[in-house]
């Protein structure tokens, strides 16, 4: 099955809608090779159309995280702390577990990093000396340049156009 080949690092960024969906294509693809997938979604809410699906194939394992009450930059000092220390703990979850399983998916990686939810030296000495056979998948819009310099692959999703410009807000089944 040819399973041992180097596992590589690719970053999807950029302000273009897509960089999840992208991320979750790769998981099916490789889910669809019986390869063992394990999903962190950092920084969002668990109500999107796409996970009530992956919670049925059992190639995709997915660690949850504990729900942020709002957006990050509406947090208090305390509620900010509170997900430091819970981020901290499951990144350590995540760097014990990562070696079981053939492809990370690590979803807006780059915001939890970029706001130090992760610890980031921990988190740059992880994906250099991470198990060879581990894919790894980061997304987020603007990724450090760190991590852009340790990446195989970087794909940037522009946004040309988005209907939430014209008024017309997020679509169950489409943007969720």
């Amino acid at each position: 099955m040819g399973m041992e080949q180097k596992g590589l690092i690719h970053v999807y960024c950029g302000d273009g809608k897509g960089k999840t969906s992208a991320a979750i294509g790769l998981m099916i693809r490789a889910a669809g090779r019986n390869r063992r997938i394990l999903f962190v979604r950092f920084l969002k809410t668990e109500d999107s159309g796409e996970l009530r699906i992956l919670d049925h194939l059992p190639q995709i394992r997915r660690m949850r995280i504990p729900e942020s009450v709002g957006f990050y930059w509406t947090l208090t000092q305390k509620e900010k702390e509170r997900m430091k220390e819970d981020y901290g703990r499951i990144w350590k979850q995540i760097q014990q577990q990562a070696g079981d399983f053939d492809v990370l998916v690590l979803d807006e990686f780059a915001a939890a990093f970029g706001y130090g939810l992760i610890p980031q030296d921990e988190a740059i000495g992880f994906l250099r000396e991470k198990p060879s056979h581990l894919e790894v998948v980061l997304t987020g819009r603007n990724p450090d340049e760190r991590i852009l310099d340790l990446a195989d692959y970087i794909s940037e999703i522009r946004g040309v156009r988005h209907p939430f410009e014209q008024g017309i807000p997020a679509r169950e089944g489409i943007e969720y």
